[in-house]
């Protein structure tokens, strides 16, 4: 991976440079699956977790879970999860907006004071497009895209996942930016591209 390339990573489509990690270990909770399924997301959630050396816990003190993922049928749905409104302003007005551009996944992120992550939500609309990954690839991207504040336009054009061996597997270049972003000697969140280029500096170098 270039410098470049992986500035492109935390360069929104308007041109800003954002990249945050999260601030306070992961306590992921998942609303809408059999208790099989349920155990594949929270386990990819775990590996990831465990590839960042960031923490998980069992409860977070100020929300309970602060990485919700909400699996379902349709958008008009979301506005009927008790109290959900309160924790995702404008819930209506977004579910409305994403079922109209027929969106099969969308994620919400909150942050503290020091512009660390705080929560996220996820949701997922399983269409026929979904329907057609297996549960553990699908946990795999999101728990990936749920581990640091990527850009809007991060993985349009390549996903963050690849395949060996018939066996789909995160991209190891994806898993040395995790852990570069995760270096404690970096600030939890930057706004300065110059952030990139200490990032890049981090990644392991081809012997």
């Amino acid at each position: 991976m270039t410098a470049d390339q992986l500035e492109a990573l935390f360069t929104r489509a308007d041109g800003q440079y954002l990249c945050a990690r999260w601030g306070r270990p992961i306590v992921p909770v998942v609303f809408g699956v059999e208790e099989a399924t349920l155990s594949v997301v929270k386990g990819a959630i775990e590996a990831v977790v465990a590839l960042a050396g960031h923490k998980m816990a069992e409860t977070d003190p100020e929300l309970g879970a602060n990485l919700m993922v909400f699996i379902f049928r349709n958008w008009a749905e979301l506005p009927e999860v008790p109290n959900l409104d309160r924790l995702v302003p404008d819930l209506a007005a977004l579910c409305t907006k994403l079922q109209a551009a027929e969106a099969n996944q969308y994620r919400v992120f909150r942050f503290d004071p020091d512009g660390g992550i705080k929560a996220c939500f996820v949701f997922i609309r399983m269409d026929r497009h979904l329907e057609a990954v297996s549960a553990d690839v699908l946990a795999l991207n999101q728990a990936v895209q749920a581990i640091l504040l990527w850009s809007d336009r991060a993985f349009a054009d390549r996903s963050a996942l690849g395949e060996v061996d018939g066996h789909v597997i995160l991209r190891p270049e994806i898993g040395d930016v995790i852990r570069a972003a995760y270096d404690r000697t970096l600030p939890v969140t930057a706004q300065d591209a110059s952030h990139a280029m200490r990032l890049f500096a981090r990644l392991p170098r081809p012997v």
